[in-house]
């Protein structure tokens, strides 16, 4: 049976907390953390806010021990023990998987604390990537109690799991400011 995906991800901010919200994908409604700074419209390196606007989203990532492959239209890759995303604005790979080690500042993709067992690459600063203007915008996993993020949207696991079954290759997510 062929599953249909939702055009659109709406994420709504907390009337109450500007770091929590609501994430709708057709009838799939689910709570999530947003970044510490809440949303913005100018989005810069290190702010902790989570952009606001349509972005694409390009393919998501998942650590094949912690469970299994998630089902979804998009493009799925596992993450290896030498998987990082450079964050440092010098670096020519800014905002790109990058191989560990890495000289410059980096999101270490391969964790401990569970955050990254599967993460949806946000397609934020990408055509063209902008230096400064943040990086590694991903949906993931949420802390407990929904804490915020440094700038990501964040949901409980069993739900991105759900959300990834509803999304392929031309889906979008809209971060409401």
């Amino acid at each position: 049976m062929k599953r249909t995906h939702v055009n659109l991800i709406r994420v709504y901010r907390s009337p109450l907390d500007h770091r929590q919200g609501r994430l709708e994908a057709g009838n799939l409604v689910m709570p999530c953390a947003l970044g510490r700074s809440g949303t913005r419209h100018a989005k810069r390196e290190g702010d902790g806010a989570s952009p606001v606007g349509r972005f694409a989203l390009l393919q998501a990532f998942y650590r094949a021990d912690h469970g299994p492959r998630p089902r979804s239209g998009l493009r799925l890759r596992p993450i290896r023990r030498g998987d990082g995303w450079s964050d440092d604005p010098k670096d020519r790979r800014y905002n790109r998987l990058v191989p560990l080690p890495c000289a410059t500042s980096h999101e270490t993709m391969w964790r401990d604390d569970h955050l990254y067992d599967i993460v949806v690459d946000i397609g934020w600063n990408r055509g063209p990537i902008t230096r400064g203007k943040g990086s590694a915008i991903f949906l993931h996993l949420a802390r407990p109690g929904f804490q915020p993020t440094e700038g990501c949207v964040a949901v409980e696991q069993r739900m991105i799991r759900r959300l990834l079954e509803r999304v392929g290759p031309k889906t979008k997510i809209e971060i409401v400011g």
